[in-house]
Formats: C-alpha cells, sequence, structure tokens
C-alpha cells in the first residue's frame, strides 16, 4: 500500500535533471525510483485531492489510486514532459470517477489542520482561522469544475496550460473558469453573501 504521512511543505521536490532520470528509471522497473516520484509529488497531490473531496481518507485512497495508475501507466509517459500535469489528470479523472459514482460528498476538514502562521497574538490567530474558514467554506461552494481550475492554479501553482492538460480542457477554458471561480469567491465572500463555515 502507498501511505506516505503528508507534510506542509514539498521539500522532497526533485530537481527536473533528477526527476528525468527518476522517470527513466522507474520505467526501466527500478522501483526505487518510482518510491522517489511518489515521495516528489504525494503532498501536492494528496493536498490538491484533499481540496477536491474534503474528506482526508478519500484524498488518501485516490492519491494511492493516482500513483497506482500511474505506475501502470509509466511506460506510455513521455520522459520530458509536465510530469506533474500527467499525474494531476490522472488524480482529476479518479476524482471525476468517484464523483460520478457518488451524489454527493460530506465536507470534513481535518482536525490536526496546521497553522502555518505561528503568530503569538491570539486574537489575530482567532481572526485569521475565521476569515480562513470563509475563505474555505466559499471555495467548498464552487462548482466543482471552478474550485478544480481554482486550486489547481492557486494551490498548485500550475500554468494555465497545465491546469488545461490536467483537466482535459483548452487553455482558454481553464483561464476563463478560473477568472469565473475568483468571480464568485468575490461575490460569496461579500458582507451580505457570506457563506458561514
Amino acid at each position: 500500500m502507498l501511505r506516505r504521512v503528508t507534510s506542509n511543505h514539498d521539500t522532497d521536490a526533485l530537481p527536473p535533471d533528477e526527476e528525468t532520470e527518476a522517470i527513466l528509471a522507474a520505467q526501466a522497473g527500478d522501483r526505487t525510483a518510482f518510491a522517489k516520484i511518489v515521495s516528489a509529488h504525494w503532498d501536492r497531490l494528496f493536498r490538491w485531492l484533499f481540496q477536491m473531496t474534503r474528506d482526508r481518507h478519500r484524498a488518501e485512497d485516490l492519491t494511492q489510486e493516482t500513483f497506482l495508475k500511474a505506475l501502470v501507466a509509466l511506460k506510455t509517459f513521455r520522459a520530458g514532459s509536465n510530469f506533474r500535469a500527467w499525474l494531476f489528470r490522472i488524480g482529476h479523472n479518479n476524482f471525476v470517477n468517484l464523483k460520478r459514482s457518488q451524489r454527493r460528498t460530506t465536507a470534513v476538514l481535518p482536525d490536526d489542520a496546521p497553522d502555518e502562521r505561528g503568530q503569538d497574538d491570539p486574537a489575530a490567530t482567532a481572526e485569521d482561522r475565521e476569515t480562513l474558514a470563509k475563505v474555505q467554506a466559499a471555495v467548498r461552494a464552487l462548482p466543482a469544475d471552478f474550485r478544480a481550475a481554482l486550486l489547481l492554479r492557486a494551490e498548485q501553482d500550475l500554468s494555465f496550460k497545465e491546469v488545461a492538460a490536467v483537466m482535459g480542457i483548452t487553455e482558454e477554458t481553464a483561464r476563463w473558469r478560473v477568472f469565473k471561480a475568483r468571480q464568485k469567491l468575490v461575490q460569496l465572500l461579500e458582507p451580505e453573501n457570506e457563506v458561514r463555515p
């Protein structure tokens, strides 16, 4: 089973040349090289799938399934291409399949969600948490396609071209979805329309 404890940072990210080497080795059957690839991409993929599913266990399952499917299809991947976009496309397809098989997902935030700011002022921290909760609720209220595009762009720092590749849409549609998602967030966060966490 592919289980990994997630952290707040992708400290295991591989430089592009090293990633290409690991991919080529993994394509040749080197399981250690594939483990290195998993380690480099696990956290980002998990965080994105968690944002999409809103459920830690489902996100873990989808992350594992994505890496297993990537392992099976690895020989078809063209080394030197954008591996992260390819991997996220597999993850997106897994999410879409899950969504099709379920009518509704539950909104569950992890109890151990980290506070990266490390502020000492309890009032400021409480206010920040409240603001963050409002933003998270507004993001959850977005339509799934808008939410996926926005999170890939904002959280995963993918280009519009990469967002398009992951989601199987045109670059222009990716731009439009991110724009509409941001527009909808502004509307949802206006005081009179505010979504409650």
